[in-house]
C-alpha cells in the first residue's frame, strides 16, 4: 500500500528528483568555477607601495627597497612639500650630492602570457634644471626626462616577456644636484593576455556541456 503524503506517509519517489538536483548542484559548482576564474583572468596585484609608511627624512632607507647607489630624500607633508596634499614622495636625487638609485626588494616571477602593468607617478623637482631617471624591470627599460617645473605625470607601461624570468624593478635617477624628480605610487600588476582567457573560458564551457551531457 502506497503511504500518502498529506497523511504524514512517507512521500511519494519521484524518478527525475535526484539528477535534477545534481543539475543543480553541478551547475551551481560551474558558476562559481567560472566567478573564480574570470576573477583570477583579471587584473593581480603584485605590487604597491605609495611611501605614506615611510618616516619623512633626508638620505632615508626605505623598506620595501634597496638603495643601491646614492641617496634619496623621503618628503612631504609638514616636510619640504613640493606636492601638497599627496602624502609622503620620494625625491630621487637624495641630500648627499648622489642620485639615487632604488631597486625593489621583492623579486618578481615574470611569465609568458602574462601582462605586466607598471604603473608611477612622476613630477618635477619644483627647483633647477629639468631631472631624468630610467625605469627598469624584466626586458622594459626607458628613460623619462622632466622639467623642474613639471606637475604630476602618471605613467603606465605595459610588459611582456618571452620566456620566464626574475626581476626587480628599478629607478636609477642621473646627476647629483640634490634636487630630482619626485616619485609617488608605484604598482606593478599582472593581467593575463587575452590568448589566456580565451583558454579558460573555452575550459569552462567544456566542463558545462560535460556537466549537461551527465545528468540526462
Amino acid at each position: 500500500m502506497r503511504s500518502d503524503p498529506a497523511k504524514g506517509g512517507a512521500s511519494a519517489f519521484h524518478p527525475y528528483s535526484s539528477g535534477a538536483t545534481m543539475k543543480k548542484q553541478l551547475l551551481t559548482l560551474l558558476f562559481s568555477t567560472a566567478l573564480a576564474a574570470s576573477a583570477s583572468a583579471h587584473a593581480n596585484l603584485l605590487f604597491e607601495d605609495t611611501f605614506n609608511a615611510e618616516t619623512r627624512a633626508l638620505n632615508s632607507s626605505l623598506s620595501n627597497w634597496t638603495v643601491s647607489n646614492g641617496s634619496i630624500d623621503v618628503i612631504g607633508t609638514g616636510y619640504f612639500d613640493f606636492y601638497p596634499g599627496n602624502g609622503n614622495y620620494l625625491d630621487l636625487d637624495g641630500s648627499t650630492r648622489n642620485a639615487g638609485r632604488i631597486t625593489t626588494v621583492t623579486s618578481f616571477a615574470l611569465n609568458p602570457g602574462v601582462t605586466y602593468l607598471l604603473s608611477f607617478d612622476l613630477g618635477g623637482s619644483k627647483r633647477g634644471d629639468s631631472n631624468s631617471v630610467n625605469v627598469a624591470l624584466g626586458n622594459f627599460s626607458e628613460t623619462f626626462t622632466l622639467a623642474s617645473s613639471a606637475g604630476w605625470q602618471n605613467v603606465t607601461r605595459s610588459i611582456t616577456v618571452q620566456g620566464d624570468m626574475s626581476s626587480r624593478l628599478s629607478f636609477d635617477h642621473a646627476g647629483g644636484d640634490n634636487m630630482g624628480l619626485i616619485l609617488d605610487n608605484v604598482s606593478v600588476t599582472a593581467v593575463p593576455e587575452p590568448e589566456t582567457y580565451a583558454l579558460m573560458l573555452a575550459g569552462l564551457g567544456l566542463m558545462g556541456f560535460m556537466v549537461r551531457r551527465r545528468v540526462r
